[in-house]
């Protein structure tokens, strides 16, 4: 029984050693797994076993399984030589390994010492689901199989027709598996789409499941855009050590020339960054509209780098900075990485330690765009630098008189070299020169429990803030020019004109601000044996003195350009978006918040509220350079209504509505609703979305409009979907897209087709997409780009 255990031991490790398949590009196989220990039982049955003492063989035949180490084997003979020092095994050869691979062949033959081999009519089934067959596989000198006829895919066989081509495969002539060379050569393959051979060549190479990245190219892509032409990138991979690499890629557009890129990318044990050049010669600038960038010049450049390391489990140290040779390159190549058309070059130093947090930046925003540097309406000239912004901010681990007590400080010095301004508009979204700030503040709050299940919290709060000011002279003559257009008719809401403002212009400005507050809240809960209800009455109160220079006009507002008064803002302390602007006077926030849970699994929640200034001067009827109060639904003393509610449902079903409404007439001057409902294997969503004129923002118009979109599964592979975007002000089709998706367990295919319409000049752009996806392989094709062919 000794010379049997010894046999099944070899049977199942020459398999380990002839049938270890690599699979075709990245996908891992690390082989059968067929590694046994000596401490490992054999269990054997066969319905006979014959030793034959004087050939030196043992024989089992009949229904042989031999489970060993994990591993199992089947077949109807297998035949240890132990003069020869070969088995054979035939019939039905079936091997199980301990991962779950499996292999498949009418006859094995090989050597004991694993180094030559023959295995007839081969087949595999890996536990990834990939499958390999051959006619026969050979082994020699212990490093080299050939497999000979070779068919390779990652497509399920069919169950109803097993002999049906898959999807897609390759064949091969002869597939050789150099295991110290760590490669897998393909002679004569060719792949075959649906049974039909599409592409052949005379040779392709690639690493084994051994080798994470290996050197050679990788899929082509191509493209097509109407001032570039079509387009074929074939890029190569440079693999040169584990920790770095090199991919150069080379695009040819048939309007523009070739475009080389290079990507250098370095992994470390604490992070990791990434270098970008590419640059191109522009065979026909005049390709690209009369006035955009892209005409003007010739040889174009770029150089991007990105990175971020971690110094220690609480520090984090990082940049994404992008430099170009004229203001849309990237934007126009849609060059990966760095292509956004609004974008942030910075160097950041993070640190983060429980409610503790520390961000450090240097910054400067970049617009690409269509528009030279030179012209007037350019954004780009008039993005800030921001040298630097600072953030801290230190809650205290224990409680402070029976509550929290934190600490926030900010930073922030701006820089610009252009004045930003919005023509027509009385407004100075930016001064040209410098300005800087430093807010510090501390707030204390503690939450009490009463018997009667009130919630009551007292909250303290101040606040100092140093701001210097560097302005250019057109900048102050700029501030001082508003005062006029600030007035009047031109600053009216519901009739009522916000009086007279000032200008203030100083190189230093001082304020501070102390908030004293409390808030009450009492969650009362209804049940039913079908649901639980729960209404929360919730009331706020702040007390605060006026803000200095609140009035009048000269303290540059950087950070709190966007104010948006609506059911997620109603209760905060601070509604202003940022530092540069501070809430003043008295004010109390009133409301009320319901959430529901049913027994058939749905859920709903609303809250309805409102805001009232009581005392002091209200800062959101006092102008500032951005006009930031406007509209808002806060600047009369009592604010519009706000209220939101929503539902949701076990199958997926959510819908949510929200707006502002107007004090007194309950006019909607904001609203957004979605909805989403699956049904069965399709979906459909739908959005609408409400503004009310703005003039003094330079809308003049009530803006609104309507989004629809679904998916259809149409078969479990096949699937279509569209959305399209109304503007009801317009009357335009302003986004719509449709397209198709197959996809099952080994290939993808999807195509896209877009079209944009400008909302102001009616130009419309097209966009076409295809992506083609093939699982282990790689991916083919383009996304959709809404420039794709122009603008007519």
């Amino acid at each position: 029984m000794r010379l049997g255990t010894s046999a099944t031991a070899l049977a199942l490790l020459c398999l380990a050693g002839i049938v270890d398949i690599p699979r075709a590009q990245a996908q891992s196989l690390d082989g059968l797994n067929v590694s046994v220990g000596p401490a490992d039982q054999l269990l054997l049955e066969a319905d006979t076993l014959i030793y034959d003492n004087i050939n030196q063989t043992v024989t089992a035949e009949g229904s042989v399984r031999i489970d060993y180490g994990g591993n199992r084997m089947v077949a109807r003979r297998v035949i240890y030589n132990q003069a020869t020092g070969r088995l054979v095994a035939d019939g039905d050869v079936e091997i199980v390994d301990r991962d779950g691979n499996r292999i498949f062949s009418d006859h094995i033959d090989v050597t004991d010492d694993f180094r030559d081999g023959f295995i007839n009519a081969l087949s595999v089934e890996t536990a990834e689901k990939t499958y390999f067959g051959a006619e026969s596989a050979e082994r020699k000198a212990g490093t080299v199989t050939t497999f000979v006829n070779g068919i390779y895919t990652a497509c399920e066989p069919c169950e109803d027709k097993p002999d049906k081509a898959p999807i897609w495969r390759i064949k091969s002539r002869k597939i050789i598996w150099n295991k110290d060379a760590k490669t897998i050569r393909f002679q004569r393959p060719r792949f075959e789409f649906f049974g039909l051979p599409i592409a052949q060549l005379p040779a392709f190479e690639m690493a084994d499941s051994s080798v994470k990245r290996k050197s050679g190219f990788l899929f082509p892509g191509i493209g097509f855009k109407s001032e570039l032409g079509a387009s074929v990138t074939l890029p190569y991979f440079f693999a040169f050590s584990p920790t770095y690499d090199l991919t150069v890629k080379s695009t040819y557009y048939s309007r523009q020339g070739f475009m080389a890129e290079a990507d250098w990318r370095q992994k470390f044990n604490s992070g990791e960054y990434s270098l970008k050049i590419a640059g191109i010669s522009q065979k026909q600038p005049t390709a690209f509209k009369p006035g955009y960038v892209d005409r003007t010049v010739k040889t174009r450049l770029m150089a991007g780098t990105k990175g971020k390391f971690t110094i220690n489990p609480r520090w984090t140290f990082g940049w994404d900075v992008l430099v170009q040779s004229d203001p849309n390159f990237a934007n126009t190549y849609l060059l990966d990485g760095y292509s956004e058309a609004i974008r942030r070059n910075e160097i950041y130093l993070t640190g983060l330690n429980d409610r503790n947090y520390f961000d450090l930046r240097f910054y400067k925003f970049q617009a690409q765009e269509v528009l030279p540097a030179a012209h007037p309406s350019a954004r780009d000239p008039r993005q800030p630098w921001v040298l630097p912004s600072f953030d801290y901010a230190y809650t205290v681990d224990e409680p402070v008189a029976g509550g929290e007590l934190s600490f926030d400080v900010n930073t922030q010095v701006v820089g610009r070299m252009r004045r930003d301004f919005l023509p027509g508009r009385p407004a100075l979204p930016g001064i040209r020169g410098w300005s800087g700030r430093v807010t510090a503040e501390a707030e204390w709050k503690k939450t009490i429990v009463t018997s009667g299940g009130l919630l009551v919290t007292p909250l303290l709060h101040a606040r100092a803030d140093g701001i210097g000011v560097d302005a250019s002279a057109g900048s102050n003559a700029a501030i001082a020019a508003m005062t006029g257009g600030l007035t009047g008719a031109a600053y009216t809401h519901d009739g009522t004109a916000y009086g007279a403002v000032a200008a203030d212009i100083r190189s230093s400005y001082f304020r501070a601000m102390a908030t004293a507050g409390l808030e009450a809240r009492w969650p009362i809960l209804f049940s039913t044996s079908s649901a639980s209800h729960v209404l929360e009455p919730m009331a706020q109160l702040f007390v605060r003195p006026d803000v200095g220079y609140g009035s009048t006009l000269g303290i540059p507002n950087e950070d709190a350009q966007s104010l948006v008064f609506d059911a997620s803002t109603l209760f905060e302390r601070d509604k202003f978006s940022g530092y540069d602007l501070i809430e003043s006077g008295t004010r109390a926030n009133l409301g009320l918040r319901y959430s529901g849970s049913f027994a058939n699994g749905w859920t709903a929640n609303a809250i309805v509220g409102q805001s009232y200034h009581l005392a002091g001067r209200n800062p959101f009827a006092a102008p500032d350079l951005v006009n930031v109060g406007a509209y808002s639904g806060l600047e009369t003393d009592v604010s519009d209504f706000v209220a939101m509610a929503g539902f949701a449902s076990p199958g997926g079903v959510v819908f949510s509505a929200g707006g502002r409404f107007d004090e007194q007439s309950l006019e909607v001057r904001r609203a957004e609703t979605s909805v989403s409902i699956p049904i069965d294997r399709h979906s459909i969503n739908a959005s609408y979305t409400f503004i009310q004129a703005q003039p003094l923002y330079g809308f003049p118009q009530d803006r609104q409009e309507v989004t629809l979109g679904g998916r259809a599964r149409l078969h479990d592979y096949w699937s279509v979907y569209a959305s399209g975007t109304y503007d009801l002000a317009s009357s335009t089709l302003a986004n719509s897209s449709f397209g198709f998706l197959y996809d099952d367990e080994c290939f993808t295919y999807g195509m896209t087709f877009s079209r944009t319409q400008n909302t102001i000049s009616k130009d419309v752009s097209y966009g076409f997409g295809f992506n083609i996806s093939f699982r282990t392989l790689g991916d083919f094709g383009t996304s959709t780009s809404t420039n794709a062919f122009g603008t007519n």
